[in-house]
């Protein structure tokens, strides 16, 4: 990774066009390619950016830009669209690369595949009588989290999220629209099932007939104290 800290504009051209008038930014330059221009304020967001894949090409600027101050200039294109990132350095404060080497990610407690482990292992959780048929049930347009069938024999389709919103409740509806088409499976109803789900979803859910479980991951695993619990 390479960063650079300058005085410097920023021209976006392409679909959209934006330009960063004169000021010190942080300029990221990514091994897969991007680069990302970053404030001292706005959060973690950058003010504006390049994404992989793309070529950066550095030249000097020309006639007209060198009376106006630039000493250097970038020239970030996209390999896909014409879009170009254009930034035009004036000043270099600081300027390091480093090795960051292959990133392992993100490894979250509680993360989906987890909270789909446990109540595989748990499924009398949606309610007496319940029965485990698989994990990851593949269908054309991917893996239902858990395909079981209730006490009365019928199939059920759990859609697992950490945190439930609209977007998960659509893709959970896709499933069962093609899960009914199986006559060895229908009818199949749903249940969307996360630690926390949030009110539109609830409310899209229900329209859809879809039932709605909230999951205590904590009781789950086997570490809530219920006992010392206040309330």
């Amino acid at each position: 990774m390479r960063l650079v800290i300058a005085r410097c504009s920023v021209d976006y051209v392409g679909r959209l066009k934006a330009h960063l008038p004169l000021a010190t930014r942080l300029l990221l330059v990514k091994a897969d390619g991007s680069v990302l221009v970053h404030s001292d304020g706005g959060s973690y967001k950058p003010l504006n950016w390049m994404s992989p894949p793309a070529t950066l090409r550095v030249s000097s600027p020309e006639d007209v830009d060198l009376e106006l101050g630039v000493v250097e200039q970038w020239t970030v294109q996209s390999a896909k669209t014409d879009d170009r990132l254009i930034i035009n350095i004036h000043e270099k404060f600081s300027e390091s690369s480093h090795d960051l080497g292959v990133d392992p990610g993100l490894i979250k407690d509680g993360v989906e595949a987890d909270l789909q482990r446990l109540l595989a292992e748990q499924i009398e959780t949606l309610g007496e009588g319940y029965s485990l048929i698989r994990r990851e049930y593949f269908t054309a347009i991917g893996p239902v989290d858990i395909l079981a069938r209730d006490a009365d024999g019928a199939t059920v389709a759990i859609e697992l999220k950490r945190r439930g919103d609209i977007d998960g409740v659509e893709q959970l509806t896709r499933y069962l629209e093609l899960l009914n088409r199986d006559p060895l499976l229908a009818p199949v109803r749903g249940i969307f099932a996360a630690q926390q789900i949030k009110p539109q979803a609830k409310v899209l859910a229900n329209d859809r007939g879809i039932d709605c479980i909230t999951l205590d991951y904590d009781a789950m695993r086997g570490v809530d104290d219920i006992e010392s619990r206040l309330f």
